[in-house]
């Protein structure tokens, strides 16, 4: 297999990988020239990446937006990463491309969308639906019956409480308390978690 993004993000899923001893990975793709080798893995420029697509993938990127941006881009086969300590319920659905990182407890009948991070120690409580592209930060937590739309981001350390809706490419600030409902592209911060902004429309 293969990752797409030599990054910091890119560092923890190969720590996965190795772990979990589901996969080998050949190479990561990024045209950093300070990247040559990012631990014992070979570096490859992205244009060389047509020849190996139809291999295994994952995008190893944080930003939400440029996750999608390439997996509309690529029609390579996308694979998940899951720590090998992550706690998933044996009903847990799990789509294409995403990763669980170390520590994350994802309950009963939870549905996790594609190419979505689920990070450190965040927990996600039953029936939750988390769409595309959306990042769960390290220690956030979510209630029951949580629904979080397209390309949110969920910030360190936040919480959201049952029954919410959050809307899709909204940004959830770092230890915000989540007792209302969240509109598309809105920027919440605080406790209780207030509107301070909205975001940009994402670009297809």
């Amino acid at each position: 297999m293969y990752l797409f993004g030599g990054n910091g993000h890119c560092k923890v899923i190969v720590d996965i990988i190795k772990k979990s001893n589901e996969y080998t990975i050949e190479g990561i793709f990024d045209d950093n020239p300070k990247f040559n080798v990012i631990f014992d893995i070979p570096v490859f420029k992205t244009k060389d990446l047509d020849f190996f697509l139809d291999k295994q993938l994952i995008i190893s990127i944080g930003n939400n937006n440029i996750r999608k941006k390439f997996s509309k881009k690529f029609s390579a086969t996308y694979i998940n990463a899951i720590h090998p300590n992550a706690i998933i319920s044996n009903d847990v659905r799990i789509n294409e491309g995403t990763v669980i990182m170390a520590g994350a407890i994802l309950n009963a009948s939870v549905t996790i969308g594609k190419h979505c991070i689920i990070n450190t120690g965040a927990v996600i409580e039953h029936d939750c639906i988390i769409h595309d592209f959306v990042h769960v930060s390290p220690n956030s937590s979510l209630a029951g019956n949580v629904v979080v739309g397209e390309g949110t981001q969920i910030g360190i350390g936040a919480s959201v409480i049952q029954g919410i809706q959050i809307g899709k490419w909204s940004t959830i600030g770092a230890g915000t308390v989540i007792i209302d409902d969240v509109p598309d592209f809105a920027v919440i911060v605080g406790n209780p978690g207030k509107i301070i902004k909205y975001n940009s429309i994402e670009n297809d």
